[in-house]
């Protein structure tokens, strides 16, 4: 086969059968990706989530992986409705707002517990809030939590006293929390994984290993059974759950996976039900499998876009970094690359949140972007220093939009890229760590709001990542924020992103993601595509007669090689 091909191969199902020869015994699928016989029963309900995580930490993490499993481990004041993603009580059972739009006094389920059975308290979610916010936590979600009042100004150190933060125990299952101004979004922050309570008897134990305690103590929907790298995690249904009689399925595994051929195969063999992200398709086969019923597009709130690290010079000059965003050819990229119905994005906000209109950015204009490029000292290029785009390996995608990125700043502007690819986490180090010249990167809304993709950029919110730092825009988000009419509120927010992605430019938008996850609706229930891309595992599950919980452990491949699942009467070797 010649050098940079790849053969995909589908074990033929009732599906639409997909031309050319690509069918692949099951033999050999099993061959390929089987390991040893796994200890324990098997799942009832088997997902491939993308990369491997690095945290399950609420406070911690910042991957959308790790995120899916963090939200059935640990639950929020409130929690996402499965069908729309709309915030509806989780463990307050109700709330009270004030006139003013500022305190909310929540009320707590009386009879919640911990998976371990101690009660949850308003305590516990103090505790747990002023952890995101404590700066030696390094939450870079911390700024979630601003819209408390001293929130941000605890987490900056200006003020040490955390008796100070609007968030109070009033009792045992009364929480008080006084915001900085109206915030209309805040129940659905409440939700978000970053305010999900955690357990502090085990934290204060154990430290930063207290995710590998067993067990570890958990208030969602699951229990976490094991993790095991590159293998699996496995969670298991909680009974003391204060909603456990809606939890579908008793065991769930989450297999780890970057490759979209190792997915596809896993799905095709019945070792997988559902595979989440689009970056899970074999591109070569999108065109044929998106005709299938069971691949299933949608919309959400996603975008696709480069950032410039503004603290290496070329990039601190802004008419540099405008130049390198007007050569960008993004029809071409989305037509030619990921062809899965994404839109160009010219804005950073994708379009279709309510009240909120997305400003025009940078366009496709290479002759201004030469002489932008000759202002600032290179004309044609020359003198430019070679520099790095920095992408990950989970998906090809990354790198096949790097090569056209890089063909497209050589041809218009004369500049040398060379591509850097890291592994995931070691990608997010790099990249939190300021250590690149231009970086691919994307953003998953967190609630239906533009804030959710705007406050990002302020200059002391850990994911902004760029180094780039503008009182005015900061100055544009906090009013904005503090406005209590919906359209000056747009428009503050609209001359905010103007300036992000059209003024200054410390990031280039290219595309609007388009959703694509695959599973048989004859099988599975319990999905719904929503704005946000979430979908809560407690209410998934499998209607197939022969569920996985059915098959014997034989039948089931591994997504990698490993030594088997480890549970928690087990002492683990790798387990994180």
């Amino acid at each position: 086969m010649p050098t940079g091909q790849r053969r995909f191969f589908l074990l033929p199902r009732s599906t639409p059968r997909i031309p050319g020869g690509l069918a692949f015994p099951f033999l050999a699928a099993a061959l390929l990706l089987a390991g040893c016989v796994r200890s324990g029963p098997p799942a009832d309900l088997v997902i491939i989530n993308g990369a491997e995580p690095e945290s399950l930490d609420p406070g911690l993490l910042t991957g959308q992986a790790d995120g899916r499993v963090a939200l059935e481990l640990f639950e929020g004041l409130t929690r996402y409705d499965p069908t729309n993603a709309a915030p509806i009580p989780g463990l307050a059972e109700s709330w009270e707002i004030s006139p003013d739009g500022r305190v909310y006094t929540f009320h707590l389920r009386p009879h919640a517990v911990w998976s371990s059975g101690e009660p949850i308290t308003a305590r516990d979610f103090v505790y747990s809030w002023l952890r995101v916010l404590n700066p030696g936590t390094a939450s870079e979600y911390a700024g979630v939590l601003f819209y408390l009042k001293n929130g941000e100004e605890y987490c900056s150190g200006n003020i040490r006293d955390a008796s100070q933060v609007g968030v109070k125990a009033m009792d045992d299952h009364t929480l008080r929390v006084e915001l900085k101004n109206p915030t209309p979004f805040f129940l659905d922050l409440c939700a978000y994984v970053t305010l999900r309570v955690v357990p502090r008897q085990a934290i204060e134990k154990y430290g930063d290993r207290w995710l590998m305690t067993r067990p570890v103590p958990c208030s969602g929907a699951y229990a976490l059974v094991a993790w095991r790298v590159n293998d699996r995690i496995r969670l298991r249904k909680n009974p003391r759950y204060w909603d456990a009689t809606h939890t579908r399925s008793e065991i769930v595994d989450l297999l780890p996976c970057a490759s979209a051929n190792t997915a596809l195969n896993l799905y095709e063999t019945g070792a997988a039900d559902v595979v989440w992200d689009k970056n899970l398709v074999p591109g070569e086969l999108l065109d044929i499998l998106l005709k299938r019923p069971d691949f299933h597009s949608f919309s959400y709130l996603g975008t696709y876009f480069i950032r410039f690290n503004v603290t290496r010079k070329p990039f601190d000059d802004a008419r540099v970094r405008k130049a390198f965003a007007l050569v960008i050819d993004k029809k071409r990229i989305v037509e030619k690359i990921t062809r899965g119905g994404e839109q160009i994005a010219s804005g950073y906000t994708p379009r279709g949140i309510p009240g909120y209109d997305t400003p025009e950015g940078l366009g496709y204009e290479p002759e201004t972007a030469r002489k932008l490029l000759a202002e600032a000292g290179f004309p044609g290029g020359k003198g430019f220093p070679s520099f790095q785009y920095l992408c990950d390996t989970t998906s090809r995608l990354h790198e096949q939009i790097a090569v056209e990125l890089q063909d497209m700043w050589q041809g218009e502007l004369g500049v040398h890229l060379e591509i850097r690819k890291l592994e995931w986490k070691t990608y997010l180090r790099a990249q939190g760590d300021l250590d690149y010249d231009l970086c691919r990167s994307s953003w998953i809304g967190d609630y239906i709001d533009a804030n959710t993709f705007l406050d990002m950029f302020m200059s002391n919110n850990g994911n902004n990542r760029t180094g780039w730092k503008n009182p005015r825009y900061d100055e544009l988000i906090r009013e904005a924020n503090a406005q209590l009419d919906r359209i000056k509120r747009g428009n503050l927010l609209r001359q905010a992103e103007t300036m992000l992605v059209r003024e200054e430019a410390p990031i280039v938008p290219l595309y609007y993601y388009a959703g694509l996850m695959y599973y048989r609706d004859s099988e599975i229930r319990g999905i719904f595509p929503n704005l946000l891309d979430v979908h809560p595992i407690q209410a998934i599950y499998k209607m197939s007669p022969k569920s996985n919980a059915q098959r014997s452990t034989s039948e089931m491949p591994a997504a990698r090689q490993g030594t088997g699942l480890s549970v928690h009467n087990r002492p683990p070797t790798t387990d994180r």
